[in-house]
């Protein structure tokens, strides 16, 4: 299992637990972070015993964004992945979910600061949980920057235009339960239990037809800027292999003889 000095990864059955792991830097992105999101991705891709992949941050806090000192010219940390990043210049954006998406749902279990880049990562997950004091925002044009991890496309699609100008040309701070009223959240939870949230829904996830779920969220991102036709034609072909499967048949006998199902990806 792979991993970095400030992005952990561990196993919790067929859930991928990334963490980010820069606690002392509220998980400013460092280079090392990148590197071992990117890495993470990849990985739960591989491979078919994962499920579902949670994505959370050290010591009470999710990503406060960039590393503002290195912007100002004070070193990145994590330099000794500098050639990563020559090898795929893209990397970066892949580690950030702006050009890459996982096959396998992506959770977020978000606690303390998700602010810009954060913000921009969590843009690119499926499902999102916060605890009660979580701080969202896209802070970017306060310091005379823009949010270039993909929100001026995105987050309009996912929250209404209107919010989601507010949160652009602002850059002021949302509290949790002001995230979950205009739909960037789906959950707000005590303080501390985002994680234990986050996990019971990756077994939800994993409880389900392995073949069933990628096929829905691949439909899912697929169609979002289809017309109605189109989207509806190709939802037809990806959803019609899906009945042919073994699983399927797995989960029709399951429900027939009133036992859990045993998918085994075929």
């Amino acid at each position: 299992m792979g991993g970095t000095e400030h992005l952990t990864v561990r196993r919790e059955g067929a859930t991928l637990v990334l963490t980010l792991n820069r606690p002392e830097a509220k998980n400013a992105l460092s280079l090392s972070m990148l590197v071992g999101l990117y890495d993470g991705w990849i990985e739960a891709d591989a491979d078919d015993t994962v499920r579902s992949i949670v994505l959370t941050g050290a010591g009470g806090a999710f990503c406060a964004g960039m590393d503002l000192k290195a912007l100002a010219g004070k070193g990145m940390a994590g330099e000794q992945y500098r050639d990563r990043l020559k090898a795929d210049p893209d990397l970066h954006w892949k580690a950030m979910l702006r050009h890459h998406r996982p096959r396998k749902p992506v959770i977020a279990a978000v606690e303390g600061y998700c602010v810009a880049g954060g913000t921009e990562i969590l843009q690119g997950t499926d499902i999102r949980v916060a605890g009660e004091s979580a701080t969202f925002g896209l802070f970017e044009v306060k310091r005379g920057l823009f949010p270039i991890g993909g929100s001026t496309v995105r987050l309009q699609r996912q929250i209404p235009r209107t919010h989601a100008l507010e949160m652009l040309l602002t850059g002021r701070a949302y509290s949790a339960r002001e995230a979950a009223a205009v739909g960037l959240v789906g959950h707000v939870v005590a303080d501390g239990t985002a994680l234990d949230r986050a996990l019971e829904i990756a077994e939800q996830v994993n409880a389900c037809g392995p073949l069933a779920v990628e096929a829905v969220k691949a439909s899912v991102y697929a169609t979002a800027e289809m017309t109605e036709t189109e989207g509806l034609a190709d939802e037809l072909k990806r959803g019609w292999p899906v009945f042919d499967t073994a699983d399927a048949k797995e989960g029709a006998r399951a429900f027939a003889e009133k036992r859990s199902p045993v998918y085994r990806r075929e």
